[in-house]
């Protein structure tokens, strides 16, 4: 009988959700767009067989993003394979491979930043391995999406559309300069690796205001590795946008700004040869050239 209570007792410690697991409200987004080929099967032991992450085939491109915001852990190679890390706290850690990164250890990620492009081999298609653990377990990382909105209606009824945010209303530049390095592919000027230059350059002298193209909130203002002193801000309608390498901070996270009022002024903070404005736009969380929305 003392056998079995002890055996029962070790099966509830092995069973139970980790304290992390059972926290508060931590909510993943999806890496890469695709499918899940490869479902995450839990190991029996720390060291046992088992598939430790979900496969995903990606049906949207080969940039990788991560699914929460964090700092990046990990950048480099596991075994001969890139691989990228990301620490969300509270013991929380994303893994993503097989990945050239482009991003360094020690950078500030959202969710939505590009960690990396995503490279053959993995599977027979080209597919991502996405894990997730607490610090203690591996995890399935599909069971902490975020939650799609659910209606339920009468069988036959037609659902009326939700109602939706209005489109950030962009009028011009946030400052006054000339372009010196758009969106794309490019070769990094300091580090010299071909990579994705994830926003517009715009040459000013350090001092000149930035100014909100729209009105918003401020969803961050901090410095963010490479990229200096950047103030994030939610403009609405799905859109955020970045505004990196400035002088220094003049806004914090939470403050409403009306379209054309100052968010800072032009720097060359972060890895930056010189003043200028990095900025950069997210819709709906993926990446986008801010130069369309202008």
């Amino acid at each position: 009988m003392r056998i079995l209570i002890i055996a029962l007792a070790a099966l509830a410690v092995f069973a139970a959700p980790s304290p992390a697991r059972a926290g508060t409200g931590f909510e993943l987004t999806w890496p890469v767009d695709g499918r899940v080929t490869r479902a995450f099967d839990s190991p029996e032991s720390p060291y046992g067989a088992g598939h430790r992450g979900v496969d995903v085939v990606t049906t949207g491109g080969t940039v990788v993003v991560a699914a929460a915001s964090g700092r990046v852990l990990f950048s480099g190679r596991v075994a001969g394979r890139g691989t990228v890390s990301v620490d969300h706290g509270n013991g929380w850690r994303t893994t993503y491979q097989p990945v050239s990164p482009w991003v360094p250890e020690g950078a500030t990620v959202a969710a939505g930043d590009v960690l990396g492009r995503l490279l053959p081999g993995h599977c027979a298609a080209t597919c991502l391995h996405w894990g997730l653990t607490d610090g203690e377990t591996y995890l399935d990382p599909t069971g902490y999406l975020a939650m799609p909105v659910i209606r339920l209606l009468p069988r036959g009824s037609v659902p009326e559309p939700l109602p939706t945010l209005p489109a950030a209303v962009v009028s011009g530049t946030p400052v006054a300069g000339r372009v010196t390095s758009p969106f794309g592919m490019r070769r990094h000027p300091v580090t010299g690796v071909v990579k994705l230059h994830d926003g517009v350059d715009y040459a000013a002298a350090c001092g000149t205001p930035v100014v909100a193209p729209s009105a918003g909130v401020v969803v961050s203002a901090s410095f963010d590795g490479a990229y200096g002193y950047r103030v994030r801000i939610d403009h609405g309608g799905g859109v955020v946008m970045g505004y990196a390498h400035l002088q220094g901070l003049t806004v914090r996270a939470g403050a409403s700004l009306d379209a054309g009022a100052a968010l800072g002024t032009v720097g060359s903070t972060g890895l930056s040869t010189g003043c200028h404005l990095h900025w950069m736009a997210w819709r709906d969380g993926t990446l986008i050239n801010p130069a369309t929305l202008a």
